[in-house]
């Protein structure tokens, strides 16, 4: 199959925008808990009713200090209450919001304030502000251009929340009302900015339908998870990512109520507390519970139960596969008692790692593998892997939970078409497909044809319309023999070891393939207990037999994935870790493969000699 579309399943009013989905559901039922807050005696529930109270006036106070519609105002800050409250404010009077990733470095603020032309920027605390000042006063680019910063607190010296909503207490309802009602769906909603791992940042632009029609046609494809009674959920991934608002939108207009958390250390004490129905989830974090468990069960000497419990669920779930698949008729009857054993004793506890109430996943941002599906689909903890970019305003494709697929990235979502080009090349169409890139023409023309939008990543799709990811254009490596290697597999499948923390396949222009590894250190540590051997650091086990070894092991497994020319012939152990903060990962943690390469050059020279 070349092509696979899902019809609209709701339209909107083309006068109509995103805040009319607030309005909504204020209209339904003022009393209801749209988000919950976390504070010092725990989360407490947020009705429609205050949000709206709280989004007005501060666009109210953003009319005041001038802004119209159409103008833009950024927003620097972690995950938080008040992120919604500020984009929604920002919608409110007109406005158009700009997310800036609260790591992102001095030059990237510059040149998205330079290029959005915001003027205005809502940061989160103190050092965010002095930052963004500190960008402001030292830029040539930006010229004599005033730009506002506003902290996202309530005390302190103003400008703050408190002040700003304060300035606009003489605005009038009248007057809210034409800023609100300024934007129709055809109009920019957000800039999004790419996370700029091939070149400069690219501003997405955003519109009102993207997001609205998403919302809508979302909730509907997703009725288990979106429409059940007290559902809810955790965000915890950066706001300023398009998948992460996108989320926050749709949840808005199912109504599930929806609490945020930014502190890695403190994410599974969140679980626990909030005790989520689903969760919208990167694949690192399945690779990091899984690995913890294992851990876990290592350490209390159960390293042997673990393995049976870990086969039999990811047995139990390539069961439910073939049947879905049409190749098999489900888990046998030994393997269901196998299942429904562990069920009881065992997997319970991996799920009160996520707050015991989960009935549903969400994996998106980067691949995920099909290993962990399957483990934590046959451990109960059901995965739906999606697919999309921030040009298609996150989802362009799903799993749902009663057509599920492990291994693609599911159907389209309703409104979307799918195509698969001569050359393996994705194109999308439909609701979710952004209106261009901001003031780049140049970029523009490249990156439609046919209505289409090219999005370089290159794929299949089975009879059903499912849509399997191979690889991605760019990322390609063509080895001094002419053999074209798709890296994301064999890369994926090393991941799985528990030692590793990333794997980069290189090779391009060279006489065969290699790879570079980094190790986790907190499973390094766990791997030296379990085997009562002294803690090594990351360069002490580079060199250490027995890691090399174990290593070896995850290359030659992956390597029964490809073809003799396409196999990793050799690896180095790095003595470094990839993070956002290193250069080397996007903030939704997503690898800069070309910066990994640059960085590690020296390392890729001495593979080859």
């Amino acid at each position: 199959m070349r092509e696979a579309s899902t019809g609209l399943l709701v339209e909107l009013d083309p006068a109509s925008n995103v805040t009319d989905l607030l309005l909504e559901q204020h209209a339904k039922d003022p009393v209801h808990a749209l988000y919950a807050r976390k504070g010092p005696a725990g989360w407490t529930d947020v009705p429609v009713q205050q949000f709206l109270a709280q989004v007005t006036a501060l666009a109210k106070g953003l009319i005041a200090g001038g802004i119209a519609p159409g103008d833009t105002v950024a927003v620097m800050s972690a995950t938080r209450y008040e992120w919604s409250v500020v984009d929604f404010a920002i919608w409110f009077a007109g406005g158009v919001t700009v997310p800036i990733y609260e790591t992102s470095s001095a030059s990237q603020i510059e040149w998205i304030l330079h290029d959005s032309g915001a003027g205005r920027v809502f940061v989160e605390d103190h050092a965010k502000a002095a930052l963004v000042q500190g960008v402001l006063d030292e830029s040539a680019m930006l010229g004599d251009r005033l730009v506002a910063v506003v902290r996202m607190e309530d005390d302190g010296a103003a400008p703050n929340l408190a002040s700003l909503a304060a300035a606009g207490a003489g605005v009038s309802d009248a007057e809210l009302e034409r800023h609100r009602s300024a934007a129709s769906l055809d109009d920019v909603a957000s800039l999004v900015y790419t996370s700029g791992t091939t070149g400069k940042p690219k501003g997405c632009e955003i519109t009102h339908a993207n997001f609205a029609l998403v919302a809508k046609n979302i909730v509907l494809f997703l009725p288990e998870i979106l429409k059940q009674p007290r559902a809810r959920t955790l965000m915890f991934l950066p706001l300023a990512h398009v998948l992460a608002r996108a989320v926050q939108v749709i949840c808005l207009s199912s109504g599930a109520t929806l609490g945020h958390t930014a502190s890695a250390k403190e994410l599974l004490a969140d679980l626990a507390a909030f005790r989520p129905t689903f969760l919208l989830v990167v694949p690192r974090i399945f690779e990091k519970v899984y690995a913890g468990a294992e851990q876990k069960a290592a350490a209390a000497g159960k390293e042997r139960v673990f393995a049976a419990a870990a086969a039999t669920a990811i047995d139990y779930s390539k069961a439910l596969d073939a049947a879905a698949r049409g190749t098999g008729k489900g888990p046998g009857r030994l393997l269901r008692l196998r299942q429904g054993v562990f069920d009881r004793l065992f997997y319970p506890k991996l799920r009160q790692a996520f707050g015991g109430q989960l009935r549903h996943t969400v994996s998106g941002a980067s691949p995920l593998s099909s290993n962990d599906a399957h483990f934590f689909r046959g451990a109960g903890i059901p995965v739906l892997e999606g697919y999309g970019l921030t040009e298609t305003t996150a989802p362009c494709t799903a799993n749902t939970p009663a057509r599920t697929k492990v291994g693609t990235v599911g159907i389209p979502v309703p409104g979307t078409t799918i195509r698969v080009a001569d050359d393996g090349e994705i194109l999308v169409k439909g609701i979710g497909v952004f209106k261009g890139y901001h003031a780049n023409e140049a970029a523009n023309a490249e990156a439609f044809v046919d209505g289409f939008f090219r999005t370089g990543d290159l794929g299949s799709l089975d009879k059903d319309g499912f849509l399997t990811i191979t690889g991605r254009k760019k990322d390609l490596l063509v080895t001094a023999g002419g053999k074209n290697v798709a890296p994301g597999p064999l890369e994926e499948k090393i991941r799985e070891h528990p030692l590793v923390g990333q794997a980069v396949v290189v090779g391009d222009g060279r006489p065969f393939v290699s790879a570079l590894i980094n190790l986790d250190p907190e499973a390094l540590q766990h791997w030296c207990t379990a085997r009562k051997v002294p803690v090594m650091s990351p360069a002490q086990a580079a060199a250490d037999a027995a890691v090399r070894a174990s290593i070896q092991g995850a290359v030659d497994e992956a390597n029964l994935l490809v073809s003799k020319a396409e196999s990793i012939r050799s690896f180095v152990i790095l003595d470094a870790d990839f993070t956002v903060e290193s250069g080397h990962l996007t903030p939704s943690l997503k690898l800069k493969r070309a910066a990994v390469v640059r960085d590690f050059g020296a390392h890729i020279d001495r593979i080859y000699g």
